[in-house]
């Protein structure tokens, strides 16, 4: 039975209510934050201990993915239905459960499958955080917290990697995921005793689970087919085809559908649709980049994991302390110049990576790069975000979030499945420095490139948004492999 809306929050900020949600979402957001931060650094050591090929390392990333881009949508409505405390709660302990799996893994196999699941409990949580916030405070603090929110949350992302590299360098790789137990068993039961129930009374309509099973069925045989391109085999031919049919049959349910989890007509704005086609390059991009570098810097360039996880630091803080800046400058020039400019600067920080081979200079290769790429990451995320919620009614602003969230985790997928292909990495190559730094050096190009090519989109496609329409609550930035989501509430 639904739990009837909140209708007049009334939490205050300083209240110690107030600090027991804030600190109950931040945990939470930063559970799945850091693991999709820190699972790059520790894939050398993953397949080193589980006797794993590159394939292997592919899913371990893209399994989490493709169920969390795909079911994202869907856990948002069931905290709408449900009850936002209720679903984020069963979020972070389905996530633990997971995470625990994951640490016990005894093969790639099962480490796999469990980070598939993680991807579910992602699902339910990760929509839960910014609307238990929005849910609860009273309106006058409302701005104050979600600034709070998302600045310890960029925060954890900041931290993630360089503790996920002292994690793989000291107790071992398994305690990247065995972390988010004490979390969890921390998170949830404050959420049960401080946080109000809340639900959105007016959603009444089905469940569309037979379009979140379609779009992540999709993902996972389009996946599937490339990682596996390279044997040429008929079940690569078959998953190919099911995988395109399964995304057309996706787009003819929605289309039909009285309650779909897409709504087609949010792409009848062509601002939207444009901002989505900018966003697909962008995050197909990062997705790569950051799989391939993490990598690239241990295989190649000789780094511990540690350092690996800190090398990349300098974009996560440049995101946090200018990305509210870079939204300003977006909202008084408007947004076409940006989402121009940054693609090409993080274009140029790819070619730069080049630079970084056998024992490569932190302070002459990598920095200059990391810095670089992290100014063009300033200047589009933040004004990429408020377009999207521009370019639709106010109203509709959680579902274009929403949407647009899911569709760069769904780019950084099949980034990270397609890349290595194009690049020519064998099943070993990461075992190999000489024959990663060839695959390396050729895809990197392949990454500036998508990266131009958001930039020519931008160029010719995205306009000034209208005077009345919604802004960004989270104004603070340091998510570097999604565009933060924004609630469906708001003033």
């Amino acid at each position: 039975m639904a739990v009837p809306p909140l209708e007049s929050p009334a939490v205050r900020i300083t209240s110690p209510q107030g600090k027991w949600i804030l600190l109950t979402t931040v945990l939470g957001s930063s559970m799945a934050l850091l693991d999709s931060t820190v699972v790059n650094v520790a894939l050398p050591r993953i397949g080193r201990d589980l006797d794993a090929d590159l394939a292997a390392l592919q899913w371990t990333v893209n399994a989490y993915l493709v169920t969390l881009a795909g079911l994202i949508l869907l856990g948002g409505a069931l905290g709408d239905r449900f009850g936002r405390r209720k679903i984020f709660v069963i979020g972070v302990v389905w996530f633990a459960a997971a995470s625990l799996l994951c640490g016990l893994a005894p093969g790639a196999g099962v480490l796999v499958a469990a980070r598939a699941l993680q991807g579910v409990g992602g699902a339910l949580l990760t929509p839960g955080s910014l609307s238990l916030i929005q849910a609860s405070f009273h309106p006058d603090d409302r701005a104050k917290a979600v600034g709070l929110w998302s600045g310890f949350g960029g925060v954890g992302a900041a931290v993630g990697p360089f503790l996920g590299g002292w994690l793989v360098d000291g107790p071992g790789w398994r305690w990247v995921f065995l972390l988010n137990v004490p979390l969890a068993l921390l998170c949830a039961p404050v959420a049960v005793r401080h946080v109000p129930e809340s639900s959105d009374g007016r959603r009444h309509g089905r469940f569309d689970v037979l379009g979140a099973t379609l779009g992540a069925l999709a993902l996972a045989l389009v996946t599937y087919a490339l990682i596996e391109a390279r044997n040429g085999s008929f079940v690569v031919a078959v998953s190919a085809v099911a995988g395109v049919a399964a995304g057309v049959a996706f787009v003819i349910v929605e289309k039909r559908r009285p309650d779909p989890m897409m709504p087609l007509d949010v792409f009848a704005s062509r601002q939207f649709t444009a901002v989505n086609l900018v966003t697909l390059c962008v995050y197909a991009a990062f997705g790569g980049f950051f799989f391939l570098t993490a990598l690239q810097l241990q295989v190649v360039a000789g780094y511990s994991a540690l350092g690996a996880g800190t090398a990349l630091l300098p974009t996560t803080v440049l995101m946090l302390l200018f990305s509210a800046r870079s939204g300003d400058l977006a909202q008084r020039i408007g947004p076409r110049v940006p989402l121009t400019v940054g693609p090409l600067l993080c274009a140029a920080g790819m070619l730069l990576m080049l630079r970084v081979g056998p024992d490569a200079s932190y302070a002459a290769d990598v920095l200059p790069a990391v810095l670089v790429m992290g100014a063009g990451m300033v200047s589009l995320v933040a004004p990429l975000t408020a377009t999207v919620l521009a370019s639709v009614e106010t109203e509709r602003a959680g579902l274009a979030s929403g949407i647009n969230n899911a569709a760069a985790r769904a780019a950084g997928l099949v980034a990270v499945a397609a890349l290595p292909l194009l690049a020519g990495m064998g099943p070993e190559a990461y075992r190999s420095a000489e024959q990663f730094d060839a695959a390396f050096r050729r895809a990197m190009p392949w990454c500036a490139g998508v990266l131009v090519l958001g930039a020519g989109v931008a160029c010719a496609t995205v306009r000034r948004p209208g005077p009345r329409c919604r802004r960004p609550e989270c104004r603070t930035h340091g998510w570097v492999t999604a565009p933060p989501l924004e609630s469906s509430r708001g003033e």
